[in-house]
């Protein structure tokens, strides 16, 4: 029987969010748990790369595929990398998304927005998305 074969695998993307304080960090954070448990991806901890703790910057630095996730333009997550001399390649900054800072200051989150900033990081991170392939072969069947 054939061996299904994926691109880069969902675990090799390391996930960033900001986390803020806002609304906008918070639905970050969620977004990214979500996608954790969802398979897509994996959850960081950015402060650990931020307070220059070593292992947390070789594990970010040895990252397959990484994609921060920012509330908004002020860009922690990016700057937080740049500072550690980390590249960031993939960069999402969710009011980019029409997501203003006050609608995500729900107790609970606004589902739809929560969807928008799931599909964004996916759609961001389509390449590395798991493809199965049919016969072992690169063609897509």
């Amino acid at each position: 029987m054939p061996q299904p074969c994926t691109s880069i695998s969902a675990s090799d993307l390391m996930i960033l969010p900001c986390s803020g304080a806002s609304g906008v960090g918070q639905l970050s954070h969620r977004a990214a748990v979500e996608l954790g448990r969802e398979g897509f991806g994996r959850m960081f901890c950015l402060a650990g790369i931020g307070a220059g703790i070593e292992p947390f910057l070789a594990a970010a630095q040895q990252a397959e595929k990484l994609i921060v996730v920012d509330g908004c333009r002020t860009a922690c997550g990016r700057k937080i990398l740049e500072k550690a001399g980390i590249d960031c390649r993939n960069h999402l900054i969710i009011t980019d998304l029409g997501i203003a800072e006050e609608d995500a200051q729900q107790p609970a989150p606004d589902l739809e927005a929560l969807q928008l900033v799931k599909d964004a990081i996916q759609a961001c991170c389509a390449e590395v998305k798991p493809i199965i392939r049919l016969g072992g072969c690169t063609c897509g069947i």
